[in-house]
């Protein structure tokens, strides 16, 4: 039985790369219905396989390199593949530009692994978290998908704002400011709890208003992916 129970986080990872790579099979079809879906399964194995780590005291050097290659198909190739398809469905363009998007793999497996080697990511993060970056990418395809009427839809149809988007998360994701986690530890200071209650009943509160809006439930995943960004950045300016 503890033989077996070593590998549960393992395999847990296990589902959420199987999730990840039929995501970007979906992503090339241009199926994004299915692609976000499978991105926030593969989001969820990820929550789940370190916290079955930690219940089952189950580390393993096998278990951190497979997370991280889990991420970086769920969390890097997924997102930049379904940027790239968004561009090439809504300009009708096959140009070089359309390749923009992509630098958003190159840049998330360079914060992936600054993630591994650097210690002081252990509580917290330096850079943008890979799967904050991937679902604000995702979603924002998906509500594209759903909405092609709205405004977020007409600017993504554009030349330029998906670039710009691409670009600005790949600096995000690998510049060295300090961004919160939700990842509960027994030393956790008053601050950094206030931080994590108030985003969750800030996300609490988007949702509700995008709902009785009657807007798709994914804008207010970008709505609170985009919140996370500037809370972070405000903290930083301010040194909160």
């Amino acid at each position: 039985m503890a033989c077996i129970k070593k590998y549960v986080p393992d395999f847990i990872t296990s589902l959420g790369l199987a999730s990840g790579v039929l995501g970007v099979v979906f992503a090339l079809e241009g199926k994004i219905w299915l692609a976000f879906p499978l991105m926030l399964a593969a989001a969820v194995f990820d929550f789940c396989d370190g916290l079955a780590a930690r219940a089952l005291d189950a580390y393993s050097d096998l278990g951190k390199e497979l997370d991280s290659l889990s991420d970086m198909v769920s969390f890097a190739v997924l997102p930049s593949v379904m940027l790239y398809n968004l561009m090439k469905t809504c300009t009708f363009s096959s140009s070089a530009w359309c390749l923009v998007p992509l630098l958003l793999a190159v840049f998330s497996g360079l914060r992936l692994a600054k993630f591994n080697v650097d210690p002081r990511q252990h509580m917290s993060f330096v850079g943008l978290p890979t799967p904050v970056a991937a679902l604000l990418c995702g979603s924002l395809c998906y509500f594209v998908a759903y909405e092609p009427a709205s405004l977020l839809a007409t600017l993504s149809g554009g030349l330029v704002f998906v670039p710009v988007l691409a670009v600005c998360l790949c600096a995000l994701l690998v510049c060295e400011l300090p961004m919160f986690s939700m990842k509960i530890a027994a030393g956790d200071t008053k601050t950094i709890l206030w931080k994590r209650v108030s985003f969750i009943i800030e996300i609490a509160i988007i949702l509700a208003c995008v709902l009785l809006l009657g807007y798709n439930w994914s804008l207010a995943v970008v709505l609170s992916c985009v919140l996370y960004i500037l809370k972070n950045l405000v903290y930083a300016v301010f040194k909160v």
